[in-house]
């Protein structure tokens, strides 16, 4: 990458929960992403950095972070087009992701997001065994369509971290596992569907949702999960009503 001028001020969370911004002077190059700019004051400036990144190319999702107030991916962000967080002479203010538990600097514990994946009962029940033949599948069906829009989710928890609903609740599960829990009620090989929707109907499940698309808009792969979120309370309704007649 070639030089273009002057230096990049960089603030970067360091320590745990209760920890502090330590300000870092980084080349500013062109065509540079906001992961290269942790990876420079990793490798020449503080070598006790820790942060995650594994692809580089935006397939695995786990370089995610907080930059300027935003969860972005930090693989697929150039710096070129972040604007400036307002105040002061800092370009950049590089957080880890909000909504979870800080292991250090910019890592964060990402159990509890999977555990509500769990919760969401979000792991696929099949009715067949490896000897059967595969499913057919019509990819024109109005279920499979529904399916198809939200199966590119690759689990790293942007969506988890812009959720205002998650900030305020803990205990909600959150766009990412209800999204994963919509594509499986839609899937016509899955055989837990009504489980899954008692599962995801209780407190601190798609009722508590508020609607307010930060999930979509924050989402990397253009996911809709707040639509996948209306599907599970049309079903969730639509199954209690039946249970009752």
């Amino acid at each position: 990458m070639s030089e273009i001028s002057q230096d990049l001020q960089v603030d970067i969370w360091r320590g745990g929960q209760e920890g502090h911004f330590t300000r870092f002077a980084v080349p500013r190059r062109a065509n540079q992403t906001v992961l290269d700019v942790v990876t420079f004051v990793q490798r020449e400036l503080e070598p006790a950095l820790a942060y995650r990144f594994a692809c580089r190319v935006g397939m695995c999702g786990s370089c995610a972070m907080t930059v300027n107030g935003r969860p972005r991916w930090t693989c697929r962000t150039h710096v070129s087009k972040i604007k400036n967080p307002g105040g002061g002479s800092v370009d950049l203010r590089i957080e880890p992701l909000s909504n979870l538990p800080i292991v250090r600097d910019l890592v964060v514990d990402m159990t509890p997001f999977f555990e509500k994946w769990q919760r969401a009962k979000g792991r696929f029940q099949g009715t067949e065994n490896r000897q059967a033949p595969p499913a057919k599948i019509d990819p024109t069906s109005p279920a499979r369509q529904n399916a198809d829009a939200g199966i590119e989710c690759i689990n790293c928890a942007v969506c988890y971290a812009a959720c205002d609903v998650v900030r305020w609740n803990p205990d909600y599960l959150g766009p990412a596992a209800l999204n994963r829990a919509w594509t499986l009620v839609e899937d016509s090989r899955d055989n837990a569907g009504a489980v899954r929707l008692v599962a995801v109907s209780q407190d601190g499940g798609c009722y508590d949702c508020h609607s307010q698309q930060s999930c979509s808009l924050h989402c990397p792969k253009s996911l809709n999960p707040t639509a996948a979120i209306a599907g599970l309370k049309r079903a969730s309704l639509a199954a209690r009503f039946l249970k009752k007649g």
